[in-house]
């Protein structure tokens, strides 16, 4: 296969609201991987957890403002527009099919998702699809044992260069520049009417306040 391949990356989750910390991994990850892009997709319907409070359409409308002025980022619609529940294998299905066989594809993933993929649906199907990229957080550890221990242990490459020569089938875990931030307690800050000025971009917190969102 060509050693020049262009990696194209995704990076998906609920974003509720996308943060600083979402958008400074995922430059980093461009720059890192030298990817030729990076889209966030909002998941319109988690199947692990329940649905968000704030709309699908709500959440993607914010990620596309917080990127808007980085060429390398974009937003990814495309599980609003699928109906039923978001799973992530449909997705990487129709970025395939988008980009043909021989694009490289990156899936990028948080810790905590990774510790728990094995409950995700037709899970042992994504590498066949794209390869995965796991955001490390300090303090953090793969499982010892167990079915996802053994999978990282098949699949996982310390060579970033992988991704410009195959267009799937590996794993690779990056650590990047802690951020404390978390949706959570930008959530809980505005519940309690206090500010979560500079944890997110300001465009996206003015589009909260107008809409009056997690108030």
């Amino acid at each position: 296969m060509s050693q020049s391949l262009t990696p194209v990356g995704v990076f998906g989750g609920t974003f509720n609201p996308v943060h600083y910390g979402h958008l400074r991994s995922a430059l980093e990850l461009c720059e890192l991987l030298e990817l030729d892009r990076l889209g966030l997709m909002p998941c319109a319907q988690p199947p692990h957890r329940e649905a968000p409070d704030c709309s699908a359409e709500q959440r993607a409308a914010m990620v596309e403002l917080a990127v808007q002025d980085e060429p390398r980022l974009c937003c990814d619609r495309r599980e609003l527009a699928r109906e039923g529940v978001s799973y992530t294998v449909l997705s990487l299905e129709e970025l395939r099919a988008e980009l043909g066989p021989g694009c490289s594809l990156a899936l990028v993933l948080g810790c905590d998702a990774l510790l728990n993929i094995d409950s995700w649906y037709r899970w042992q199907e994504l590498l066949e699809l794209a390869h995965i990229v796991v955001i490390a957080r300090p303090g953090w550890h793969f499982p010892d044992s167990g079915v996802v221990a053994d999978w990282l242990a098949a699949h996982r490459s310390d060579d970033r260069t992988v991704l410009r020569q195959r267009s799937h089938g590996h794993i690779l875990v990056e650590e990047l520049r802690p951020l404390a931030i978390s949706s959570t307690e930008i959530r809980d800050l505005l519940r309690a009417g206090r500010s979560p000025r500079y944890l997110l971009p300001g465009l996206v917190l003015d589009y909260i306040e107008r809409g009056q969102l997690y108030r």
